[in-house]
């Protein structure tokens, strides 16, 4: 991560000659200084995917003349689907958790330690477990409990209160409900989620359990988005860790909580510094 503010240009549009010309001419002739950049072409789609950091003081102008003129000269005329993120401008990240400590504790290590360079304007949860423990942190923590009777009103509340907040991002850090469509639809693109498996394969509850029937050699995590469609959204993140005919389920709970909390911090991570780009049910992932 570079110390100098730097802005963050996310795109993509139908693949073409000269989109990388068109792009890095509007940034040069206007002073701009790109720090990093990565592409991709997707040859069965035809569409072009790309990420540049500028330096912000090389720009002789401002974050939003920045946006309009690359709008006007270059985001219309060629088809593009384009954000610019601000660098000095932390994200907002409502963390969502139940009863399970481990991603929460090891997020919250992270961002004390400034690893993870966000505000986290509150935790939000089902239960009242982890009260205490967030609130010593000086972070509010806002009870919402869920139940079959009030699961509309629960999720049109949870929508409000990141709304209040000014959320950017929502985690569900071992959030052990399933969201209303209403709410996935309306956050879309926002709320990730770590599976305790590596997904396609073992959806929906006890998942160790289930690859233990399986008798599988390898188990894992996975980070996504979360969509209507139960463990189906797109993938930001995944690892796996070696197990054997010895290993009980309980012992595959407990590997996996070491990969779970690793694989959530990396995909959060790529999501905070606008390095995943959503195309259909994929993701592009430029480390």
């Amino acid at each position: 991560m570079h110390r100098d503010r730097f802005y963050t240009l996310s795109a993509s549009c139908p693949d073409q000659v000269g989109i990388i010309a068109r792009v890095s001419g509007f940034i040069a002739e206007n002073g701009g200084w790109i720090l990093e950049s990565s592409f991709h072409a997707d040859d069965l789609t035809g569409r072009y995917f790309m990420r540049i950091e500028i330096k912000a003081d090389s720009l002789p102008f401002l974050l939003a003349e920045f946006r309009e003129r690359f709008k006007r000269e270059v985001g219309e005329p060629l088809q593009m689907d384009w954000r610019i993120a601000d660098s000095a401008v932390k994200k907002r990240v409502v963390l969502m958790v139940s009863k399970q400590e481990h991603c929460l504790y090891d997020l919250l290590a992270r961002w004390q330690s400034k690893e993870l360079e966000i505000e986290i304007p509150c935790v939000i949860s089902n239960h009242d477990t982890f009260k205490g423990f967030v609130e010593w942190h000086g972070i509010p923590f806002i009870q919402v409990p869920v139940n079959k009777d009030n699961k509309a009103a629960a999720y049109a509340e949870i929508q409000r209160i990141f709304e209040d907040v000014r959320g950017d991002t929502m985690v569900l850090a071992r959030y052990m409900q399933i969201l209303s469509p209403e709410l996935c639809e309306a956050l879309a693109g926002k709320i990730l989620n770590i599976h305790h498996s590596f997904l396609p394969s073992f959806v929906g509850a006890k998942p160790y359990h289930q690859a233990y029937e399986r008798g599988v050699k390898l188990i894992g995590a996975t980070c996504h988005y979360v969509t209507s469609e139960l463990d189906q959204g797109p993938i930001i993140e995944q690892d796996v860790i070696r197990i054997d005919h010895s290993d009980a389920p309980e012992d595959m709970v407990r590997y996996g909580k070491d990969i779970e909390k690793t694989v959530l911090a990396r995909g959060l991570r790529y999501h905070l510094e606008d390095r995943v780009l959503v195309h259909g049910n994929k993701t592009i992932v430029f480390r």
